[in-house]
């Protein structure tokens, strides 16, 4: 007896296959508000992570400031560090009046991953990638979806031994087509991923961030020659939510998304819709056309749901009606490539064509249901849509 099949091309059994294995990324990765897993601390520990394991690396990023002070140049916090005094970010310390990375060689987290799970959209549809991230942050978002990786010290989790050049053999070995930086913060493995990125470029490798921005312009355009796609959380159009909910300023993340953009790298947005605290659609709006005007239309944004969790954890979930209208705002605002992350066999999923509005690639979670590019051109009219296709 066949099977029904449905109108996107899976048969039923591989749809609910498709929304499973979907289902169960995000809880993985905290989205839905999961908390830590000891089961997976144990599974961690027999794949050789050890609670602890810091190797602590000189940084280059600190300057002396006399009395046996440091001051760290990476983000714009730019916090002076007396002698044994740790970062806000939990990753950077003054030792003997050196700065030094505490978040190097020492992942918490190491896995494959789809890469739409990023989210990229635009960057090798299909591909698996490997991920990585050590622990640390250097902002303090209410909403953080991996609150046990980020906003703690490395000191405090399981961490794999794993300097650069085994990350790149481990993912040559894997058959991957990417590193991704990703999960916790780069910015507070900066060291790590530049040296990793590197060796993963010259093995010919892709390597992709997914960041918050938060980052000064030096050691920004410095990775930008080893960095392939960025996806940047933009995750307020809002200054004071910025101060209030996210512990940082909003202006610095608009500069880094105009240097990458200068840069050539490829780029994508992440806005999370909280209700009563970022959906204002007037605010939306606004966003969407800074984007149109200073970045160019041909960006992709990804407007992803929330979930509530962590200091959030009272609020709701966020209504698919505003996350629709989040998307007419893009569109309207002459944004090419508009998306509903993290709502399962949404429309707002898919990618079509700007041009002749055919389909060109049909999503459910992170599985690819259709694929109509050629090369990242339309099957349909030609048209080169904007990405990494190979």
């Amino acid at each position: 007896m066949s099977e029904n099949r449905l109108s996107i091309g899976l048969s039923r059994r591989q749809f609910v296959k498709a929304g499973a294995a979907s289902a169960c990324a995000i809880c993985l990765s905290g989205v839905a508000g999961c908390t830590p897993n000891r089961g997976k601390q144990q599974e961690q520990a027999a794949r050789g992570a050890q609670v602890g394991l810091v190797m602590p690396v000189p940084s280059p990023w600190f300057e002396q400031t006399g009395n046996s002070t440091v001051r760290c140049q990476l983000c714009p916090r730019r916090c002076t560090l007396a002698e044994g005094e740790r970062s806000p970010c939990r990753v950077r310390e003054n030792r003997g009046g050196v700065g030094y990375t505490l978040s190097y060689g020492n992942p918490a987290l190491l896995q494959e991953d789809p890469v739409e799970r990023k989210p990229f959209y635009h960057v090798l549809p299909g591909s698996r990638v490997l991920s990585l991230s050590t622990a640390g942050c250097n902002l303090s978002c209410h909403f953080c979806e991996v609150w046990d990786i980020a906003l703690v010290k490395p000191e405090e989790v399981h961490n794999y031994e794993m300097p650069p050049e085994k990350v790149v053999t481990h993912a040559q070995a894997s058959g991957v087509r990417a590193v991704s930086y990703s999960f916790g913060e780069p910015v507070a493995f900066y060291e790590y991923m530049e040296s990793t990125a590197a060796l993963a470029k010259e093995a010919g490798l892709l390597n992709l961030a997914h960041t918050a921005g938060y980052i000064r312009p030096e050691p920004l355009k410095r990775l930008c020659r080893t960095l392939d796609a960025v996806n940047v959380d933009l995750k307020s159009f809002d200054p004071d939510f910025y101060r209030n909910v996210v512990g940082g300023e909003l202006a610095p993340v608009l500069a880094s998304l105009k240097l990458l953009r200068n840069e050539g790298v490829h780029l994508e947005i992440t806005n999370i819709v909280i209700p009563t605290l970022s959906d204002d659609l007037g605010m939306i709006e606004k966003m969407c056309r800074w984007i149109a005007d200073e970045l160019g239309t041909d960006v992709p944004l990804h407007f992803a749901r929330f979930y509530p969790l962590f200091r959030l954890s009272t609020l709701p979930q966020t209504p698919i009606s505003t996350l629709e209208q989040a998307r007419e705002a893009g569109l309207r605002a002459g944004l090419k490539y508009v998306y509903i992350a993290k709502v399962i066999g949404h429309e707002g999923e898919n990618t079509f064509c700007p041009s002749c509005g055919q389909k060109v690639i049909k999503r459910i979670g992170f599985v690819i249901a259709e694929m109509n590019l050629k090369n990242g051109n339309c099957k349909n009219c030609g048209t080169a849509l904007s990405g990494l296709w190979q």
